[in-house]
């Protein structure tokens, strides 16, 4: 897995995080409202210390269907205490009492019926409430730093859950592209790690060379809030303008086969970054899988950015981030935050 690189300069904290679910508060924004008309019952649960392929087990068993007709628009961390959406086909609209679901570690917040089930990726983005305490640094540079990320935003490197434990699922992506037989679902998630590792060495070249968050030479743009992209074209006083509103922003490559629509300057960092052995087996591996050329923007700004000191002298961020977006890269400009849970 791609070594942290910062881009707002060295540390400026050390914390730890997630010493209870409380401090890591996940909460799905939802992409659609509820029909109101329908035979699928979407949920709208809050749980603490449950990932969402357990929930969907417990939901399962209560609505007395199989595993595979629940969905959930997201995947949802065991170490945190988080509120998303769960749907189920129900067919003439009995379901069973919603008294009987709820449990210590699971409550139903609310429900309604849809016409359809909800697929993955159907939400707005993620709202985040986090508590890091043991806080070690000086407030002043801390608030300094916070107010840069809130006016640059930050670097959007894959998270480590991206990875597995140790970053070996590159490794293991690797192995199965030489011909290492894997289940399905495993299958999937090596090929998105896969995909990951090679977008974050683009983004370290790019941090390095000072243009993260600026235009080089070839550049293919996104549209804020979107997967729509256009270029590479001449940079203009427009251009300009629109990329210091956050409405476009500088790509980089998600691998697969075909060109790089890239040219240029950006081109050639691109391919440079990609260069090594294992990048090369990555990249073969991934245009064998079928994926095609895709890009991602390589940076993003936490709305709604806020923080507050407690009386005990944790810091509490709250901010909202783009579906696909990791907290944990934010928390990385901030300096050294230990993972408690993965401490175990």
């Amino acid at each position: 897995m791609t070594a942290t690189v910062r881009a707002h300069g060295a540390p400026v904290l050390a914390a730890r995080i997630r010493t209870a679910p409380e401090d890591f508060f996940v909460e799905e924004l939802p992409g659609f409202e509820a029909s109101g008309a329908g035979e699928h019952l979407l949920l709208t649960v809050e749980k603490r210390g449950m990932n969402t392929v357990f929930a969907a087990k417990v939901i399962a068993q209560w609505a007395g269907v199989d595993e595979s007709a629940i969905g959930y628009a997201g995947l949802k961390d065991r170490h945190a205490v988080t509120r998303q959406r769960f749907s189920m086909w129900i067919p003439k609209k009995i379901a069973p009492p919603i008294e009987a679901l709820q449990r210590d570690d699971l409550r139903v917040l609310g429900h309604a019926w849809h016409a359809r089930k909800l697929p993955r990726g159907a939400l707005a983005g993620n709202r985040f409430v986090l508590v890091l305490r043991e806080v070690a640094g000086a407030r002043e540079a801390i608030e300094a730093r916070l107010s840069a990320i809130a006016r640059r935003g930050v670097p959007n490197f894959f998270g480590e859950q991206r990875f597995g434990r140790g970053g070996g699922n590159v490794s293991q992506a690797v192995a199965m592209f030489a011909g290492r037989r894997v289940k399905r679902e495993e299958r999937t998630m090596l090929l998105s790690a896969a995909r990951s590792e090679l977008f974050n060495r683009v983004l370290a070249a790019r941090i390095e060379a000072g243009c993260w968050d600026a235009p080089l030479e070839g550049e293919v743009w996104m549209l804020d809030g979107s997967r729509s992209v256009f270029g590479p074209e001449a940079f203009t006083p427009e251009l300009q303008a629109r990329l210091d509103a956050f409405d476009i922003h500088p790509t980089g490559p998600l691998w697969g086969e075909g060109d790089l629509r890239s040219t240029g300057a950006a081109r050639e960092l691109e391919l440079a970054a990609l260069a090594g052995d294992t990048a090369m087996r990555l990249r073969a591996g991934l245009e064998r899988a079928g994926l095609k050329q895709e890009r991602r923007t390589l940076r993003l700004r936490p709305a709604g950015l806020s923080w507050v000191w407690r009386d005990d002298g944790a810091l509490v961020l709250r901010f909202d981030l783009p579906p696909g977006c990791y907290a944990t890269t934010v928390l990385g400009e901030l300096g050294e935050v230990v993972d408690a849970a993965a401490l175990g």
